[in-house]
């Protein structure tokens, strides 16, 4: 049977006409590797679908660029002096830009101000002023920081300390507060704190094992002092 002839107009359908650009595309696609092949033919393609995908085909060996570049030398168009115009345009604003924040930043260093007229001077005065007051309230405020951050760590200590004499007073009122009896005489005790655990330091009392000549009394040493660990 013959194909029927195919009316060419737009396809209503969205669906297919999605269906018919790519069976189409890869057709055309197919017909360009064919004429490169068979031909030694160089062919470029550049295509978008209505939702601007692009799709493109280059012969081996060869690039888009190398392409556009012959299509110029032939025809003797330029198809890159708008862009060049373009790229060579927003050049020359960003060094425009450049030299002004240079000269900006020299001038609030005391530098090139014999070009400045009197107003121009007031302008930059008030700029000066008012970044130094911006200066002085980030200053003041970091000072505040800081001392708020001080006085909290003296109070911390503050509260180690009371917690320290707090427990002293309470073994002062009960010697035997807090200790083991293994059989020796401890005649006084200083609690303290040792990374988070708590330490007692006692001084052994021996009178009652050693004589000294003339009654002299002994001095405790560090081997008098005994120290541990409570556990929590």
């Amino acid at each position: 049977m013959a194909r029927g002839k195919i009316q060419i107009k737009r396809i209503e359908n969205q669906t297919n006409r999605q269906v018919t650009y790519s069976k189409r595309r890869n057709g055309l696609f197919k017909k360009a590797h064919e004429l490169t092949v068979l031909c030694d033919a160089r062919v470029s393609i550049i295509m978008f679908s209505s939702s601007n995908k692009l799709h493109e085909y280059i012969s081996p060996n060869t690039t888009t660029k190398e392409i556009v570049d012959l299509y110029q030398s032939i025809s003797d168009v330029d198809v890159w002096s708008t862009q060049y115009e373009r790229m060579q345009e927003t050049k020359r604003k960003l060094l425009e830009t450049n030299r002004n924040l240079r000269t900006q930043i020299k001038q609030r260093l005391g530098e090139c101000l014999e070009e400045l007229d009197y107003h121009e001077l007031r302008r930059l005065e008030d700029e000066m002023e008012n970044t130094f007051k911006l200066v002085r309230e980030r200053k003041i405020k970091s000072l505040g920081n800081q001392i708020e951050t001080t006085k909290k760590k003296n109070k911390s200590q503050q509260d180690i300390q009371k917690n320290l004499i707090h427990e002293l007073e309470l073994r002062a009122e009960d010697p035997h507060y807090g200790l083991v009896d293994n059989g020796g005489d401890y005649d006084s005790v200083l609690g303290y704190q040792i990374e988070g655990s708590r330490a007692y330091a006692l001084r052994y009392h021996q009178n009652h094992h050693h004589h000294y000549p003339n009654h002299a009394l002994h001095a405790p040493s560090a081997s008098d002092i005994i120290t541990f660990h409570l556990l929590e």
